[in-house]
């Protein structure tokens, strides 16, 4: 898993959760963090040399903007990569679970527009994302060799040919 520790309660979430997961499933994990680009490169080389499986990479403002980064390295060293949204995907990455950032940025059009027609922020809900979205890239699945099960595709909100 690649984490970037300078987002920290976004860091300590998702470790916490991907640790308990992995305790529930018995597959061993480890972390990686990094916050430059250099701190990437270093990282596909660990997952290289410690042969990993896979990577997982938490969701970062950071990493998003590094995504055709992650996606060129994964290519390289051939290692399916996970990710938090879709646009990893379509950078190359393996395949992605997340919010819907387009749903995600009118929830928050719609909670700004209330509070500019009068509404007390305070008095307003919380917002969250409510739509999610499972992205696979067969490109990518197939350069690596893997085969995607039918049953995996079905339930792909996208698959990317």
């Amino acid at each position: 898993m690649l984490l970037n520790p300078v987002d920290a309660p976004v860091a300590e979430t998702t470790l916490r959760d991907v640790q308990e997961a992995a305790r529930a499933t018995a597959l061993p994990i480890h972390i990686l963090n990094a916050s430059t680009n250099s701190e990437i490169d270093a990282a596909f080389a660990a997952l290289v040399s410690e042969r990993a499986d896979a990577l997982f990479v938490a969701s970062s403002n950071y990493f998003h903007s590094r995504r055709v980064q992650l996606a060129v390295l994964a290519a390289r060293y051939r290692i399916p990569v996970i990710l938090p949204q879709r646009e990893f995907v379509e950078a190359g990455g393996f395949m992605s679970y997340g919010t819907d950032i387009t749903d995600s940025i009118r929830q928050v059009g719609i909670y700004a527009g209330k509070v500019l027609k009068g509404a007390k922020p305070a008095d307003l809900p919380v917002a969250q994302s409510t739509k999610f979205e499972f992205v696979i890239n067969l490109q990518t699945a197939r350069s690596l060799g893997i085969d995607v099960p039918a049953t995996l595709l079905t339930r792909a909100d996208k698959v990317i040919e």
